[in-house]
């Protein structure tokens, strides 16, 4: 089954691309669930001041800048899995580096 993991942080933490695609951790999480097959896609997301937020109402199309929700906590980034269950979706979010500050947000694909 497929999931979606939402890598979830405080927005005022914005580590550089060099500092993520150095930290050991990282690196090891990407490349075991790569050896696995279980990493289908995956990316890092602009900040919440780059997004642009579309809502239709009664036919008229509005466009706002920054994200849906005034929050501080902020998609930072996603990763798409596959994992035989729920369990096994828990246990490689479990194991994403951020989780042990931020929040990894599990959704099952709708296939």
């Amino acid at each position: 089954m497929k999931y979606v993991l939402m890598i979830c942080d405080d927005e005022t933490y914005q580590p550089e691309p060099e500092e993520l695609g150095g930290n050991p951790r990282m690196r090891a999480w990407e490349q075991d669930l790569t050896r696995r097959g279980a990493l289908l896609a995956g990316a890092r997301l602009r900040p919440s001041v780059d997004a642009t937020t579309v809502r239709v109402r009664d036919g008229e199309t509005l466009v706002s800048d920054g994200p849906f929700a005034e929050t501080k906590d902020f998609v930072g980034g996603f990763a798409v899995v596959e994992a035989d269950d729920l369990d096994a979706a828990i246990a490689i979010a479990a194991a994403h580096p951020f989780a042990d500050w931020g929040t990894v947000e599990i959704r099952p694909v709708w296939e």
